[in-house]
């Protein structure tokens, strides 16, 4: 079940659960861009960019790595957006070696902490949640 919220110049947020396999980073990416697109001036163009790829970095190791069921919670607000990846593993993601420059994985949560997320990890009898929050300075209207 999808649930949003919106308002005109408030936060938005969506949940929605993701299918396992190949087809959640897809429909995770335009999930994220439907938030976006809900209330537009909350978020910077570069902003949104970085956001996808970090969306999609996260619900690709939670498939990879850990055993579903599989949720995507994006909230968005001026100068802040969270990203939550729910998995049913309750295996922390751990420190790895750095992998090889040709390796073709092992980069992704690299990745967002280069995109300037702060990363957090949280247990729950269910499960885990990878959180990513991205902060930005909001432009400021006339």
């Amino acid at each position: 079940m999808d649930t949003a919220l919106a308002s005109c110049g408030r936060p938005v947020t969506v949940h929605i659960q993701l299918p396992p396999g190949a087809q959640a980073a897809g429909r995770a990416r335009r999930t994220a861009a439907r938030v976006l697109s809900l209330e537009p001036g909350l978020c910077p163009g570069s902003v949104a960019e970085d956001l996808a790829l970090i969306v999609s970095e996260l619900v690709t190791n939670a498939v990879t790595h850990a055993k579903g069921p599989y949720a995507l919670t994006v909230s968005v607000e001026k100068g802040r957006v969270g990203v939550v990846v729910s998995d049913g593993s309750a295996d922390l993601p751990g420190r790895q070696d750095t992998p090889a420059e040709t390796a073709e994985s092992g980069r992704g949560l690299r990745i967002v902490r280069a995109l300037g997320a702060d990363l957090f990890v949280s247990s729950s009898d269910s499960g885990k949640q990878v959180i990513a929050v991205l902060t930005w300075e909001p432009a400021h209207s006339a």
